[in-house]
């Protein structure tokens, strides 16, 4: 008979001891036992039944001793305050993703001030960006697409489990709106941008996938696609919205200022001061 303190103390010992952060113990906890933190902190003491107890201890173990991330192991993170659905076809949504989509909610307010438009989330992954704003802003009629099939499949699902009505493509990039003459009100995108001469911390090179990580050479790869052909895609009155490496603002800056010579962008901090998303506006 073990106790939520016992079970806690246990895991996150055993998670510095071998190098691990102990934070995601209690999301071990949380999970094994499906009780929200509130409810565990507020009774250290409940005994926990037997059956999730051993669930517990495996999973620490998962993520201890074999280096799986916490969200592998439970099958989702939470984004935007919803559940997706995650696995190692998919990248793992991060919080600087949530503030790119903060961010395009707050600019559609400004620029179409709540009226309907047709967005396109580009390489969309798990779906995190284009399926949270088709949940969040019912104005919004949302199209995605991936060039990975079984990336597209975890996108569905997510869209599916949360109401979420989006149009799916599969395909590079901007190609598969361009092939149908599709036009959009707003460009999203968090595309892979990690430079291949990078070095990339083991845990996240071994469990996600590297069509999500790369972005060639310079990291830039992609952005230099998207900017190229997004003219073919996008309406006159637009916003272009990227995640990108805190330090490709500058080279950013002069993708856009290439091919939307005449448009006004801003490059816009995350909550830890550095530069990760930059927004066009055509208006």
């Amino acid at each position: 008979m073990k106790t939520m303190r016992e079970l806690l103390n246990w895991g996150e010992k055993f998670a510095l001891e071998n190098g691990k952060e102990d934070s995601a113990v209690k999301l071990l906890l949380m999970d094994a036992t499906q009780k929200e933190s509130y409810e565990i902190l507020a009774d250290m003491n409940m005994v926990v039944p037997q059956e999730q107890v051993e669930k517990f201890e495996h999973d620490v173990h998962l993520y201890v001793e074999d280096n799986i991330p916490v969200q592998h192991i439970m099958g989702y993170e939470t984004f935007f305050g919803h559940k997706f659905i995650v696995n190692d076809d998919v990248l793992i949504p991060r919080f600087e993703t949530e503030e790119l989509v903060a961010n395009v909610l707050s600019t559609y307010d400004d620029v179409f001030n709540g009226s309907k438009v047709k967005v396109v989330d580009v390489g969309t992954g798990s779906g995190a960006i284009g399926v949270t704003l088709a949940v969040e802003e019912p104005n919004m009629e949302v199209t995605v697409t991936e060039l990975s099939e079984a990336a597209l499949e975890v996108a569905k699902q997510n869209a599916n489990q949360l109401g979420a009505n989006v149009t799916f493509y599969q395909g590079d990039m901007l190609q598969p709106l361009i092939e149908r003459g599709l036009k959009f009100d707003i460009l999203v995108s968090n595309p892979p941008y990690i430079p291949l001469t990078e070095e990339v911390d083991p845990f996240v090179k071994d469990n996600e996938p590297h069509l999500a990580l790369f972005g060639g050479e310079d990291g830039l790869k992609f952005y230099r696609q998207i900017l190229r052909d997004a003219h073919k895609v996008v309406n006159e009155k637009n916003i272009i919205a990227f995640e990108h490496a805190y330090n490709h603002k500058e080279a950013m800056a002069q993708l856009i200022k290439e091919h939307f010579p005449h448009s006004k962008f801003e490059t816009l901090k995350d909550l830890n001061g550095k530069d990760r998303m930059t927004i066009i506006i055509n208006n």
